[in-house]
């Protein structure tokens, strides 16, 4: 038989441990935060690869499923990420920004949008393929003929599935 003080030590050692457990591990901790004082602004290759590869990317999966709804959301926010890239960096290398941006990529997004609206996928894939050609003429005429865009053949995110949902 447990005598009584070992009990009382066996039930407060386990209320320490319970108590020192997940629940304490979330508990910030008194440790000083360091953060920089300068701002950050992230320049146009961080924008378009941060940003505007990926809705391009998902546009086209979106596209190839023929997930109709998806596609329209996902030509929407690859919209406005050109408009912000074009707030957020007017010029690079003495270029205009959003004229480059709006002057190669305005007809095959307008064409995409019809197609996407008429959930055709024929339409789709030709202005796609015109959308990433024109990502490309934008990149040669920037001086950055090396950044080749092309139309994705696998998905990055394997978390997402680009199915319509039924």
């Amino acid at each position: 038989m447990i005598s009584l003080p070992r009990l009382v030590f066996a039930v407060a050692a386990l209320f320490l441990l319970l108590a020192s457990g997940p629940a304490a591990a979330q508990q910030p901790m008194n440790m000083p935060e360091t953060k920089s004082a300068a701002p950050y602004h992230p320049g146009l290759g961080d924008l378009m690869t941060a940003f505007v590869q990926p809705r391009h990317i998902k546009l086209g999966l979106a596209g190839n499923a023929r997930n109709w709804p998806y596609a329209a959301y996902a030509l929407h926010e690859l919209a406005e990420t050109f408009a912000d890239v074009g707030k957020l960096v007017p010029t690079h290398d003495n270029m205009p920004i959003p004229e480059m941006i709006a002057s190669t990529v305005k007809q095959p997004m307008a064409a995409l949008d019809a197609a996407v609206k008429a959930k055709d996928a024929a339409a789709f894939t030709k202005a796609y393929a015109d959308l990433t050609a024109a990502c490309n003429t934008c990149h040669q005429s920037a001086n950055h003929p090396m950044i080749v865009i092309q139309v994705p053949t696998v998905s990055p995110f394997p978390d997402q599935d680009f199915h319509p949902q039924k």
